[in-house]
């Protein structure tokens, strides 16, 4: 009962979503609640009404699932990749809003692959501070130790950081930087009076139809923009090549190789933004070192999502197979 109105209200739990009350697989359920910052001892009173005492889910199960995710973790980090081809990879980085100790901010850089028949995998989980060149170098050469072969192209912003790394590991990598974060940057330069307009410009550039319409497209948007607003023009201008990558291979990618949210900021870096609240002690006060320590990593925290397949609502690729056939004849 509402005891503003005296009416009859629905229950609705601020812990288990609904469509996990309803999975049949109690299995697939934990890691996302041990994600949203449930503890080990907070499981039996939360999920007892749900599925009986009966359901064994005590404190120690939790804590034998726990190290059971991050056993597969850590078997993920140190799998072989030899005999896997990755033809096109996007890499970003989630970032967090919480420090442990002397650390900077912490972020995860994430890495999605396509293989050759068109199937997307999570390539890497890896902790970070401020996607720093030695970060994505140091992400890049334990790939490439591992087996890992050089990508045809590499989507992603335009933080510096990797694309120096990307140059010294994998210099054959073409370079394709994200449209979707170059458009809000640009935007981000010019007053919100021509955002309309701009928008538009930048739509007739993305969607052109060949690299020739796409160049002819810019030099329209620098001469429109150029004289009142150069910073905003040169992020397009002086990155000309780089955002124009995708247009040398088969229409059918472009959607994929031009943006990489629709690849990395999808459901592991919706996960990743609860590893916060694990982070966080209390209402978002940041753990003490001692707190901090083992469990203050936010790829160690992912634990229970790279152990699942996080992958099976990427769209596929279509087909992926061609792009590295026309690598070859290029």
């Amino acid at each position: 009962m509402d005891p503003e109105t005296g009416q009859r209200a629905q229950f609705h739990s601020q812990i288990l979503p609904r469509w996990a009350r309803r999975s049949p697989k109690v299995a697939a359920v934990l890691p996302l609640l041990y994600l949203h910052g449930l503890s080990s001892s907070d499981f039996v009173p939360a999920l007892e009404e749900l599925f009986g005492s009966a359901a064994g889910l005590s404190a120690s199960v939790i804590t034998r699932l726990c190290e059971q995710w991050q056993a597969e973790r850590k078997a993920f980090a140190q799998r072989d990749l030899q005999g896997v081809d990755y033809v096109d990879c996007w890499a970003d980085a989630v970032h967090f809003s919480i420090r442990l100790g002397e650390q900077g901010r912490l972020c995860c850089l994430v890495i999605v692959g396509v293989r050759a028949d068109g199937r997307k995998e999570l390539v890497a989980v890896a902790d970070g501070t401020r996607e720093s060149t030695d970060d994505w170098a140091e992400l890049l050469r334990d790939l490439r130790r591992r087996g890992m072969g050089a990508p045809v192209v590499m989507v992603g912003d335009g933080a510096l950081g990797l694309w120096r790394a990307l140059r010294e590991v994998f210099p054959a990598t073409r370079e394709q930087k994200c449209w979707v974060h170059k458009v809000r940057n640009v935007l981000g330069a010019l007053p919100k009076s021509v955002h309309a307009g701009a928008r538009r410009a930048l739509n007739e550039i993305i969607m052109a139809e060949d690299r020739s319409h796409a160049e002819r497209a810019i030099d329209a948007f620098a001469a429109d923009y150029g004289v009142k607003w150069p910073k905003a023009v040169a992020k397009v201008t002086d990155d000309r090549d780089a955002l124009l990558t995708y247009l040398d291979y088969p229409a059918e990618h472009w959607l994929h190789l031009r943006t990489t949210d629709e690849s990395c900021k999808g459901r592991v870096a919706l996960s990743a933004r609860c590893v916060a609240v694990r982070l966080g002690a209390g209402r978002g006060r940041p753990r003490s070192e001692e707190q901090g320590r083992g469990a203050g990593s936010p790829a160690a925290q992912l634990g229970p999502v790279v152990g699942r397949n996080v992958a099976p609502q990427w769209r596929r690729p279509r087909p992926c197979v061609s792009v590295r056939v026309v690598a070859a004849w290029a």
